[in-house]
């Protein structure tokens, strides 16, 4: 059992990674399927940032998701998606789009930029349990305007869009995995102490900037930067510092599922006959068991 009067240690840390994704969108991948299995119930975290409309104009066409919900939060420019359920919109720089996949949904993810062709922002997958992989889906589409901020006399001002800092929670509840999801600023020469649910798996997302993420790193002067990873033990806070330089991050954490996973590419569950059955649904054409009214 872990004392959650202890800070949370990093216990690894790493680059997030080029990749392509969709029909040929440039993306920088933190984690994955090699990694998941560290930080469930997270399956996938990608970062996408680019003033380079040939980067991301290709976009996500159509194509299916079942047992995972998908966290789309933008940072700058603009996306358009519509699904099979008949669901169209529009998300722009501040907004989140909580998908729960469910039983089944097939969508597209069009990125637009803003005016100078910039695009900036993140995807998260989070997996579902296994009672929960054939619900209904479901949208929750969050303005920025929605998500409160909480300014800390230690030097953080934090986005609040999942779980609770300082009496202010995020409006995305009753998700069944507890989750938190911080966007955190520190200004330079800043002492955070961060919440962190005991047993929670819990990891940060450098945005721009520099920080040590714990007593270890302050100490020696080791400073994690952008784009990288921060994997964190058990504990109940995390506590973070900065000196000259200001940081950005998300912190991210979540209850752990601790259920077997099977995986094959957009659809997430939890035995090999239930992905053999999901994909032999997408050929039949039943895959969508909740079409539109």
């Amino acid at each position: 059992m872990n004392d959650g009067t202890l800070t949370r240690p990093v216990i690894s840390a790493w680059k997030a990674k080029p990749t392509m994704e969709g029909a040929g969108v440039r993306l920088l991948r933190a984690f994955g399927n090699a990694e998941a299995l560290q930080l469930d119930p997270f399956l996938l975290l990608d970062a996408f940032h680019s003033d380079n409309p040939d980067d991301y104009k290709s976009g996500f066409p159509w194509h299916p998701h079942r047992g995972i919900e998908t966290i789309t939060y933008l940072l700058d420019g603009e996306i358009e998606h519509a699904d099979s359920l008949g669901n169209k919109g529009l998300i722009t720089s501040g907004d989140v789009q909580w998908m729960t996949a469910g039983s089944g949904i097939i969508h597209q993810e069009m990125p637009l930029g803003d005016r100078k062709g910039r695009m900036a922002g993140f995807q998260l997958w989070s997996n579902l349990p296994a009672r929960g992989k054939m619900m209904d889906p479901r949208y929750r589409e969050v303005k920025s305007a929605e998500i409160p901020i909480v300014k800390t006399s230690d030097g953080a001002t934090i986005r609040v869009i999942a779980g609770e800092v300082d009496g202010v929670t995020g409006p995305v509840k009753e998700v069944v995995t507890d989750p938190l999801l911080l966007d955190v600023s520190l200004a330079p020469f800043a002492r955070a102490t961060l919440p962190a649910a005991v047993d929670h798996s819990c990891f940060a997302y450098v945005i721009e900037g520099e920080a040590a993420f714990d007593a270890a790193q302050a100490t020696s002067g080791e400073r994690s930067g952008a784009d990288t990873l921060v994997r964190f033990g058990g504990g109940g806070s995390i506590v973070v510092t900065t000196d000259a330089r200001p940081a950005r991050f998300l912190l991210v954490a979540g209850r752990p599922l601790e259920e077997p996973v099977a995986w094959a590419g957009p659809i997430v569950m939890n035995t090999k006959d239930e992905l053999r059955t999901a994909f032999r649904e997408l050929d039949e054409g039943s895959f969508v068991r909740h079409p539109r009214a």
